[in-house]
């Protein structure tokens, strides 16, 4: 009896692994084409980027030569001449439009929207974060869900059946590391710039901040 139950259970098992296999292979494909198509993304940014240049300390000091009483349209002016991100460029006209608030809740409100700025970039970062780390474990299931069968056909002699397994089994493999290498580099890179700008933010903002407390 106990091995009917264990027959049963195994051929269960059996059954659901390999009703796996399709759904795995299109998920890698799927990962692996939008690795591709975020790698022509990060280009195009990248040659932008590169066409942006801030002048930090230029523009910080710009900024502290404000005059408190009109500091939200002279800053206005200043960002439509500084080549930053219109998201950033809000953040900075929103802290000097608190200049008859108390301070500590303008600083409260530059804390949020710093808080605000990180989440929108972790956001940004999330689906190849994603991508990094669990595509190997998808091509690991792609890997071994054909080994089954192909060690039947093994047991069998089948050749051919064995050979045509272990292709897609490798397959699988390479879909998965190629996936996961090619989001790991693009959420590395990304990462790297964003913290810049968010450094670069940080600093604008504590400028705004140091002018309205003046």
């Amino acid at each position: 009896m106990a091995l009917e139950y264990f027959s049963g259970f195994s051929t269960s098992m059996h059954t659901i692994s390999q009703s796996l296999l399709y759904p795995v292979l299109i998920v890698l494909a799927i990962f692996f084409i939008y690795s591709l198509i975020t790698v022509g993304m990060m280009l195009a940014e990248y040659y932008k980027r590169r066409k942006l240049h801030l002048d930090l300390k230029n523009v910080a000091g710009l900024i502290l030569s404000l005059t408190r009483e009109n500091i939200s349209n002279e800053i206005t002016t200043v960002l439509n001449n500084v080549q930053i991100s219109e998201s950033h460029k809000q953040v900075l006209v929103a802290l000097s439009q608190t200049k008859n608030v108390d301070p500590a809740f303008r600083e409260s409100l530059a804390l949020k929207m710093m808080e605000d700025e990180t989440i929108m970039v972790a956001k940004k970062l999330e689906k190849t974060d994603i991508i990094a780390k669990i595509s190997p474990a998808v091509g690991l299931m792609g890997t071994l869900i054909p080994l089954g069968p192909g060690l039947t056909a093994l047991g069998a002699g089948d050749i051919q059946l064995l050979a045509d397994h272990l292709m897609t089994a490798f397959d699988a493999a390479v879909l998965g590391m190629a996936a996961a290498a090619i989001a790991f580099t693009i959420s590395k890179i990304r990462r790297r710039w964003y913290e810049e700008d968010i450094s670069n933010l940080e600093t604008l903002a504590e400028s705004v901040l140091e002018v309205l407390k003046s």
